[in-house]
Formats: C-alpha cells, structure tokens, sequence
C-alpha cells in the first residue's frame, strides 16, 4: 500500500491556524483588564528594598581587612536627601488633591479632556508607532511584519486558554 505525498505533506499554513484561536470582543477586553491590573499592582506597591541601610562596617571588594582605616565623615549630598525622602506617586497625588481644595483649583485627578471629534489614533503594541493592522487572534495593533513576528511570538493570545 503506498501513500501519496499529498497526505504527507500537508500545508503548514493550515496546519498554523489549527493551532490559533479567534477570540471573542469580551475574551479580549478581559485579558487588556488583567493586562493592566497586573501593571496597576506592579506600579503601586511599596519598595521593599526603600528601608535597607547599607553598613559602613562591611569591607568592599577592592579593600583589605588590614589596610582598612577610618576615614572623616562623608558629607551627604542633595541626592541622598532626594533618593531618602522620596515620595510614592499615591503621596504625591493626594498631597496635590489636599492643596487643590485649599486653593480651590484643580487637582491632577480632576483633570479630563472632552471628547474629540476627530478619529482615534492606533498605535502598534510593540513598538509605538502608528499602526494599521489588527491581529485576527486577540485585536492588538501592529505596524510592520517584524512588530507582527514579535507580537505572535510573545504577546498574542493564541497559546492562551
């Protein structure tokens, strides 16, 4: 019994797209919630390398233990002082919400801008740029067939469940 090549061989196009899932408008809206839920928590959470002190007791790599000496007290710089007392975005968004209520102005929060007539812009989820191609599989943009390589291989919901 012998068997055709036709049944061999097969088209790897086809075989690519058996792999690929359509997903639905609320799959999608679903993932780019958890897309930016996932960077809302990454962006909001305290440091928690902030507290550490470094020691001045410790040896540093290019000092001998037996050559080591006291050395005069180190003024700090004003970097220090910025680098120590910096605040957190939540910090500084409420401070500026308390002086705008004293001042009566407008905080950063209450800022919005009306609603344009003009189209919208698309911009490509790789690399920035303007974009006119949507991915069948998931509907983020893209602008050029590198962007697209790199958005099937890392960032498109095909391999998802």
């Amino acid at each position: 019994m012998t068997i055709s090549k036709l049944t061999l061989r097969g088209s790897t196009r086809l075989k690519e797209n058996e792999k690929r899932r359509i997903v639905d408008e609320t799959s999608r809206k679903r993932r780019h919630r958890k897309m930016i839920e996932s960077l809302d928590a990454d962006n909001y959470h305290e440091d928690p390398h902030a507290d550490l002190v470094m020691s001045k007791k410790i040896p540093k790599f290019e000092d001998n233990l037996e050559t080591r000496t006291r050395s005069k007290k180190k003024e700090k710089s004003p970097e220090y002082y910025q680098m120590k007392f910096r605040k957190h975005i939540l910090q500084l968004l409420e401070e500026d919400r308390v002086e705008a209520e004293s001042t009566g102005r407008f905080s950063y929060m209450d800022m919005a801008s009306e609603d344009t007539n003009m189209p919208y812009r698309h911009f490509c989820a790789v690399c920035g740029f303007f974009s006119q191609y949507v991915c069948l599989t998931c509907g983020m943009r893209y602008c050029t067939i590198k962007c697209m390589d790199t958005h099937m291989d890392t960032r498109c919901l095909k391999w998802a469940g």
